[in-house]
């Protein structure tokens, strides 16, 4: 499961710039102002944030998720509040692996 993690993660990272466009659009309907995107993501899914990283432009990405349930939902915000939604899904699970080793394959 740490894949799927990484790969939220690296997923997010690579659509932070197309996240900009959308946000930018304000009539996507994947896009809301934030405050409105996180009650909605505690109301119907029991989501809270789980991690969040800063991108380019000023760009927040958050991943949400439930241990309840295990949906998780990446978002990302631009500067001017605008919270669109880039990915979701099932099976969340926290993880805290090591690095492997210098010069590992693995």
């Amino acid at each position: 499961m740490k894949h799927v993690f990484e790969l939220s993660l690296g997923l997010g990272a690579c659509l932070l710039a197309l996240a900009a466009d959308r946000a930018s659009a304000q009539t996507t309907p994947n896009c809301a102002p934030r405050d409105a995107v996180i009650a909605r993501l505690a109301e119907k899914y029991g989501e809270s944030r789980q991690s969040i990283g800063l991108g380019g432009n000023n760009a927040v990405m958050e991943l949400f998720a439930s241990r309840d349930t295990g949906s998780w939902t990446i978002t990302v915000t631009t500067a001017n509040g605008i919270t669109c939604l880039m990915a979701a899904g099932q099976a969340f699970e926290t993880l805290a692996e090591p690095l492997p080793a210098k010069g590992s394959d693995t």
